[in-house]
């Protein structure tokens, strides 16, 4: 990155900050698409991933404190998803990355989501009836959604997001309250395991996309957390999801 133009690192920046500002509104942290911005401009694969990982927690960090403020979050949600994934997103921030059929697969994943969650903007202010998750079952789930962070350097929100939708175990504004936190958590973990192995440096220009980002987050956490409407965050996650599924199949 470091040789990259003043111009394209204010690009670079430009295209950050949109997308911290449309993740952030949902409660994600954006590394995603972060990690797919970098891709088009060319940057070493050995600096993506600590800065997609850095920008991630610095948003995710912002999102949570906005929601939690709003008063959407709720610990005893987020805790039984949280406390397995932490480590397990550490040990997958240590494993490389399988192949591209890993990724298509979990991009598929990610589409169908999309997919059902569009069609719930339809409907009413949530999907089904809200009722508790099994903590058997959030553990189980969070310590897969943690490796899956790990392995493909994201924060896990886009694996738990639907998730807790879909099966009823949170309304739409208490997902995103509580998947930020749970991005932050692993993201610190996935970076962790990079400064440990001595992988995890950040170039020059990092502080012009850190600046982008924490403006795009702030203004879009403010957004989600307060202003949209339940089936509007519902749709928008939708959009978040269909990029991050076609970042994964495609590139």
């Amino acid at each position: 990155m470091d040789a990259l133009g003043e111009i394209a690192v204010l690009l670079l920046g430009a295209g950050m900050l949109l997308a911290a500002f449309g993740y952030a509104s949902v409660g994600h942290g954006g590394a995603s698409a972060y990690l797919g911005v970098m891709a088009l401009a060319g940057i070493a694969p050995a600096e993506m991933r600590p800065v997609a990982l850095t920008l991630n927690i610095l948003v995710s960090a912002i999102a949570t404190f906005k929601f939690q403020r709003a008063g959407h979050f709720r610990w005893r949600l987020f805790w039984p998803f949280a406390a397995v994934s932490i480590p397990l997103a550490f040990l997958g921030g240590a494993i490389t990355l399988p192949g591209q059929a890993y990724k298509a697969l979990v991009g598929a994943v990610l589409l169908y989501a999309a997919w059902q969650l569009w069609r719930s903007g339809r409907g009413g202010d949530e999907m089904r009836a809200l009722r508790e998750p099994p903590i058997h079952w959030a553990m189980g789930i969070g310590a897969a959604m943690g490796l899956l962070a790990g392995l493909t350097g994201v924060g896990g929100g886009i694996f738990l997001s639907p998730l807790l939708l879909i099966f009823g175990w949170a309304g739409t504004k208490e997902t995103s309250a509580v998947a930020a936190p749970f991005i932050l958590v692993n993201s610190v973990a996935g970076l962790a395991a990079g400064l440990a192995s001595g992988t995890a440096a950040l170039p020059q220009h990092f502080w012009v996309l850190g600046m982008a980002v924490v403006i795009g987050g702030w203004l879009g956490a403010e957004y989600g957390s307060r202003r949209f409407a339940n089936p509007l965050i519902r749709r928008v996650l939708g959009v978040v999801l269909a990029l991050a599924g076609g970042k994964m199949v495609l590139v």
